[in-house]
């Protein structure tokens, strides 16, 4: 692995520092990492030699490979699926072989540049495997390969931190909602504005293709699915309202005296912001009861780690009541409800075959490549809010029930 990512590394002068790391001592560790791109592997591989550690990854990078992953060290787990093996491996990893293990917590990439959701309670995960926790923080991943872009890398210089997060000692001395606070706030970046402050320069001319992925919501006239990053620029064919993506990450409005644009307080220069607009918009259409997605899909299916199987054409529905996918004539139904999972693996130009939507559970998963243009990211945003709406609902019930007894 270290080997092998010499030519990225070095295309990226690749550095690094190191905070508090003599407070951890000599392991093993657990080890978060956030995840913005491949090369967060690389960068790990480079960090962490010649030190031994399992790597935690998704099942499908196992497709095809098997022996070799698991040579070099990797424990499969379904993205956003509950896991009790996986937590049992981790601990087997530490406690057994003495290994550290890394770990991305968001489980997929960034979309926007920002922090994916983050699984609560790690501190229980903390607690019981007693050991160090590191955290290593790269800068300028995200900036050179970010997810909507159609895996066009940008010329981007790349540093990272390895820090010791928590002790063992700090470990037991707090509760698990101050663990999660201290990881909450180790997860709180936002690298577009990263790349603003340090005035890094992103000239490729193709800087905005496929930003459309996540700005699918026209912030003018309000159409989604009309838009379009191509170049350096992003357009919308429903109203023709325009923006630039400029050197510098932000957005540049061309037409920024638009009346509805502006009555709305709809002028975003930052692409998280626009972002966060539309998670907003997707919660007020659940509330509402007028959010639903009904799209034609291509299956795929992951049942082993032989091969990745396409099956058929079907209909993948989202709505309040969870989804429900129906495909090969018939012989396919699946439900899934909003509270199995606390978010959503969608991904854009997955394996370069198209943007996909991952539902299932342990024993079997379904990709579902949508028809309809722009979802995967709505249909993220939307699973998360309906799984946060249940968890309130729920939680209030509780109360209602505390007080009444």
């Amino acid at each position: 692995m270290r080997l092998g990512s010499v030519p990225d590394l070095r295309q990226v002068r690749f550095s690094y520092e190191k905070k508090r790391m003599e407070q951890a001592g000599s392991g093993p560790w657990l080890i978060l990492m956030n995840h913005a791109s491949f090369l967060d592997l690389e960068i790990a591989s480079k960090i962490l030699y010649p030190k031994r550690y399992n790597i935690v990854c998704t099942t499908d990078a196992l497709v095809g490979k098997e022996g070799l992953m698991r040579h070099l060290g990797c424990i499969p787990t379904q993205k956003f699926v509950p896991d009790l093996t996986l937590i049992n491996d981790i601990r087997y990893a530490i406690t057994t072989n003495r290994t550290s293990v890394l770990m991305y917590p968001e489980a997929g990439y960034s979309l926007d540049g920002t922090a994916t959701l983050l699984p609560r309670r790690m501190g229980v995960l903390f607690k019981s495997l007693e050991v160090p926790v590191i955290m290593i923080t790269t800068y300028g991943s995200f900036a050179r390969d970010p997810l909507y872009n159609n895996l066009q890398k940008r010329k981007v210089h790349v540093t990272a931190t390895m820090e010791c997060l928590l002790t063992s000692s700090e470990i037991a001395a707090k509760s698990v909602e101050e663990i999660d606070g201290i990881l909450d706030q180790a997860f709180s970046f936002d690298y577009f504005h990263w790349q603003q402050q340090n005035h890094i320069r992103i000239d490729e001319p193709t800087r905005a293709d496929g930003l459309h992925r996540i700005l699918y919501r026209c912030a003018c006239c309000g159409k989604e699915g009309e838009m379009e990053g191509l170049g350096t620029g992003l357009i919308c064919h429903a109203c023709g309202h325009t923006w630039t993506l400029d050197e510098y990450g932000f957005l540049v409005d061309n037409d920024p005296s638009h009346p509805e644009e502006m009555a709305a307080g709809r002028i975003f220069n930052h692409v998280p912001d626009w972002f966060s607009w539309e998670r907003d918009c997707v919660a007020e259409n659940i509330d509402s009861g007028r959010y639903i997605l009904n799209t034609e899909v291509e299956i795929g299916i992951l049942k082993d780690y032989k091969a990745f199987y396409i099956v058929g054409n079907g209909t993948l529905t989202h709505d309040k009541n969870g989804f429900v996918l129906d495909g090969c004539d018939g012989a396919l139904h699946y439900e899934q409800k909003p509270q199995d999972s606390y978010s959503l693996n969608s991904d854009f130009f997955w394996y370069e075959i198209g943007d996909v939507i991952c539902i299932g559970k342990k024993d079997c998963l379904y990709y579902c490549f949508p028809k309809q243009k722009d979802v995967a990211a709505k249909t993220r945003i939307a699973a998360e809010a309906m799984y946060r709406k249940y968890q309130q609902e729920r939680r209030s019930a509780r109360r209602t029930d505390t007080k009444e007894n």
